[in-house]
């Protein structure tokens, strides 16, 4: 056959080595082509159906540029990089056969599979969910041709396809987190760690949590004293009173990094015996903490004179966000009457938590609120409902005693040791500060290159973008801004305006926070630390979060197709911020209910003439007028809901027509004769 004479395969590749090669990334379509985007993240070259069989979105390639049928196009050659070789997927029987779909928006061809060891085939069914691993590729290195398909090898089977608790198991599966506590120990007994513990039993300490809260890790005691001054002792559960270093129980919380929070269950970082009952800082029981007591002026300064000690302390007051809240901000809660001590203290904390949130509003930086979204479901994991949860006062009494505590313990530890687990933030980016001074100078922002480059300077800018009329500069700045980062070594926090910050407030929920504990008990004690930071749990701990709030976004992304799978029909309309522009479209988070929905051009004006969306500026022109930018609200409806993508697809409720073309002058004067 022609495809087998060496002499045309010697001179197809005589050719083909004269032709010009480019490298870039795969960019799969629906309808089977697709495009080979170039790094300078603007120019791509078109790949036909035929080329695109052997690969997959987001492959990294070296592709043969030729021309054929006088269009550009790019024949994939070279494997630089695979997209994906472990994932998620859902079986589908092709004659009786496995394969396995991918579970990914332009992943949509199933892949041939054969189970791994272990798995019975057997009990594999259509749409059941599993984790496969790709273990052959087309253009990898050493396939010489031989194999032109796509194979994977199915290695755990995850969940059956009508299980209603999918969302969770299949989100915990992809980003390889455990679905499971820490397996309970029979007995646990507290450590001799030579801490001399004062006992503050006598003291009315109180928890502000949730009603479901049972994991509670702190609780505080505020003196309101005569000169207008508060001396806050803020004391925080001790779980490494009860784990060795290095112990088994050590490891795996390092490996798991936090609690996993996900809608409406979560999985612990720490067996529950000690999460929420041991540990947690439960009404009338007796448990060892790690406190914090420093004395804050009326003005809101935190004084040098912070002091860490241990001691055994007894809640005396098991509160909840939105009682207190209510009893602060309307005057009286229904069902509830603190007694006098304790109504003592809760406007003590909350007199406290005033000056805080002014000195950080005039000397740090504060975030706008913004409400937490809470999933209501059912028994059997139907979403009944979205609750739209506002930050009120309690939750910001908490939030102020809770930074005091970790700028504290930011600098005791930078003083003591030079070293712990630091929360750090840089500002700008330094490759994009030009580029966000161009934005502000445009503005008329009243700041200078060299002032953005210090704290003082990149506060003062955070200030004043909370002052703005739109929240537009605040959001196109943000592009161009570093990341947060986790780091062994003091450094300044940009972000939140602070010249250190070490979190140590939740040690049940994050392994970090156990690292400073242990830390801090040294300050305590004076001996040498039972455990350092070395020079890699910053980046375990950036990409543990990483992955949870991914996790968590995958759910509530799953749980919101279900939500809203009648919002078509139905003809809703939402209030829908903007929080991200490309050259498609606009992302947009429904207010509602925070659901994340794209809208592309086409539905925002059907010609494609007419309409301009500038990722780089963060803003979509309309007839060369700008229409839409980062951070305006408007009304949408949705069009979409893709189930198997768990997407949603919205457009505007207001329309944009045609403008109107005036007629030549000779149809007018005819128009007028008429």
């Amino acid at each position: 056959m022609l495809q087998d004479n060496p002499l045309l395969a010697q001179l197809k590749k005589q050719i083909q080595e004269t032709l010009p090669k480019k490298e870039g990334n795969i960019k799969a379509t629906d309808r089977g082509f697709g495009f080979l985007e170039l790094d300078n993240g603007k120019d791509s070259v078109f790949i036909p159906p035929n080329y695109m069989k052997n690969v997959m979105h987001g492959d990294r390639v070296i592709a043969v540029i030729r021309t054929e049928k006088e269009r550009e196009v790019a024949e994939p050659q070279e494997l630089v990089e695979q997209s994906i070789t472990r994932f998620i997927g859902r079986v589908k029987l092709i004659r009786d056969r496995l394969n396995v779909v991918p579970d990914h928006p332009q992943l949509k061809d199933a892949i041939k599979a054969r189970a791994a060891k272990g798995v019975n085939p057997e009990t594999l069914k259509d749409g059941d969910w599993v984790v496969a691993n790709l273990n052959n590729h087309p253009l990898a290195e050493g396939n010489n041709g031989k194999n032109k398909n796509f194979t994977c090898v199915i290695s755990e089977k995850i969940t059956d396809s009508n299980d209603k608790i999918a969302p969770w198991w299949v989100t915990l599966a992809r980003h390889n987190l455990p679905n499971a506590e820490p397996a309970p120990q029979e007995s646990w007994s507290m450590l001799d760690e030579g801490l001399e513990r004062q006992d503050l039993t006598h003291l009315p300490f109180i928890t502000i949590d949730g009603e479901s809260t049972k994991d509670m890790d702190d609780a505080l005691y505020t003196e309101a004293k005569e000169d207008g001054s508060f001396d806050i002792t803020i004391a925080i559960a001790d779980p490494t009173s009860y784990i060795q270093v290095d112990s088994d129980m050590d490891k795996e919380a390092r490996e798991r990094g936090f609690t996993i929070y996900l809608p409406g269950r979560n999985i612990p970082m720490l067996p529950r015996e000690l999460s929420d009952e041991l540990c947690s800082l439960m009404e009338d029981e007796k448990r060892p903490a790690i406190c914090c007591r420093v004395n804050v002026d009326k003005d809101g300064v935190i004084s040098e004179d912070i002091t860490f000690f241990a001691a055994w302390i007894q809640s005396q007051g098991r509160l909840s966000y939105d009682n207190i809240s209510d009893l602060l901000e309307n005057g009286s809660c229904e069902g509830f009457a603190p007694s006098d001590v304790i109504r003592q203290q809760i406007d003590a904390l909350h007199a406290f938590a005033n000056a805080r949130s002014d000195w950080r509003a005039n000397n740090a930086v504060v975030f706008p609120d913004r409400p937490d979204y809470r999933f209501e479901l059912s028994e059997d994991n139907d979403v009944l409902a979205i609750h739209t949860d506002p930050r009120r006062t309690a939750n910001r009494m908490v939030e102020e005693a809770m930074i005091t505590a970790n700028i504290c313990a930011g600098r005791v530890l930078r003083e003591k040791f030079g070293l712990g687990v630091f929360n750090t933030h840089a500002g700008f980016n330094l490759e994009k500060i030009d580029t966000a001074m161009e934005f502000l100078t445009q503005a008329e922002a009243p700041f200078e290159k060299e002032a953005l480059a210090t704290l003082e300077g990149f506060s003062a800018l955070r200030r004043w973008l909370n002052t703005q009329e739109t929240t537009y500069l605040d959001n196109r700045l943000r592009k161009f801004q570093a990341y947060s980062e986790v780091g062994n070594t003091p450094a300044p926090h940009y972000a939140m305006g602070l010249d250190v910050y070490a979190t140590w407030t939740s040690p049940i929920r994050k392994y970090g926070d156990m690292i400073n504990h242990r830390l801090l008990k040294a300050v305590i004690t004076g001996n040498e630390p039972s455990q350092k930071p070395d020079d890699t749990v910053g980046e375990e701990i950036a990409a543990h979060r990483r992955f949870h709030r991914m996790a968590e976004r995958d759910v509530a992304d799953w749980l919101y197709v279900r939500l809203l799978s009648n919002a078509v029909k139905d003809e809703t309309v939402f209030t829908a911020e903007i929080f991200d522009i490309n050259r498609a479209g606009m992302r947009v988070r429904l207010l509602e209910n925070g659901a994340a929905a794209f809208i592309p051009a086409p539905l925002i004006v059907d010609n494609k003439e007419r309409i301009e969306c500038s990722g780089e500026l963060g803003v979509i022109n309309i007839d060369k007028v700008r229409e839409y930018q980062l951070g305006d609200s408007f009304e949408v409806k949705l069009t979409e809901v893709r189930a198997a993508t768990r997407q949603l697809v919205a457009r505007p409720v207001q329309q944009f027509p045609a403008p109107k073309v005036e007629a030549p002058k000779e149809e007018q004067k005819a128009d007028a004769k008429a």
